[in-house]
């Protein structure tokens, strides 16, 4: 009778061990898969400039996991000057009388955004300035919870912050935080949720260089509730499933991709399409 306990024991121990490790050779593949997914979609988002899906992104802009963010989804609205709407998440920059609206969608952590303003964003400005058409910006933050972190939606607060000193202000800040110099990497440390950092970069551009205002809203995130709206208004937009997106007169430019229209890259390719869709 002890003989066959023991034998027993012995057997029951060798399987407990067995499904051990064949639990933690499911959690090792598992760990793999995702390192490499993760790769794979970084390098084609820097690769093809059209950064990440938004579809099933997996998206937190209800509040992030950080106390900040959990407070200001319950916080009182504060909308930016030189916005529109109820919740202030309309913005549009641009001459009155311009007929023709070129809608930018975008992520602040998105490299395939960074590479497109790099490239075309400069151009924007220009054609902007020259009521070519007006721009309409949509900031969304899913990256947040595909990379994990808040950097979307503080670098959201302080795009608001900089459009409350003015629009020429959003515009050039815009610019350096998505510039080569400043633009964090996707897979490297998340910058934006510094808001030393985000202050740093803000010192580029001559209006907020000094802004003690400006300074102020970032550090108190009085526009953190705002970029929530600006958030949630992006993701009720049911025709955008990549960033950067562009729309001219509400239909999206682009060429065939994946996941639909990819946008522009280079700037003869924008230029060529912007022509094309304000001739038709």
């Amino acid at each position: 009778m002890s003989n066959r306990n023991n034998q027993a024991n012995k057997q029951a121990a060798r399987e407990r061990l067995r499904a051990e490790r064949e639990r933690q050779a499911k959690k090792d593949r598992t760990r793999r898969q995702l390192t490499v997914g993760g790769a794979i979609v970084a390098v084609l988002a820097i690769a093809g400039g059209i950064g990440v899906a938004v579809a099933n992104s997996g998206d937190d802009s209800s509040g992030g996991s950080g106390d900040a963010w959990a407070k200001a989804a319950k916080a009182t609205l504060v909308k930016p000057a030189n916005t529109a709407g109820d919740k202030g998440t309309e913005v549009v920059i641009g001459k009155a009388d311009a007929k023709n609206t070129l809608e930018v969608f975008e992520d602040p952590r998105c490299p395939g955004c960074a590479n497109f303003e790099q490239n075309v964003g400069e151009q924007i400005q220009k054609d902007v300035k020259d009521g070519k058409y007006k721009a309409s910006f949509h900031v969304g933050t899913f990256l947040d919870g595909m990379l994990k972190g808040t950097g979307s939606k503080d670098a959201l607060s302080a795009l608001g912050a900089s459009l409350n000193v003015g629009p020429d202000a959003f515009l050039k800040y815009k610019e350096a935080l998505y510039s080569k110099e400043y633009h964090p990497e996707e897979t490297g440390p998340d910058k934006f949720a510094d808001n030393s950092y985000l202050l740093k970069v803000a010192d580029t551009v001559p209006a907020l260089k000094g802004n003690a205002a400006f300074q102020k809203a970032v550090k108190d995130g009085t526009y953190d509730r705002w970029a929530l709206e600006m958030s949630d208004a992006f993701n009720a937009v049911k025709d955008v499933t990549s960033t950067p997106t562009i729309k001219m007169n509400g239909t999206v430019l682009g060429t065939d991709g994946e996941r639909g229209k990819v946008a522009p890259a280079t700037l003869d390719a924008f230029n060529s399409m912007v022509d094309k869709a304000l001739k038709s």
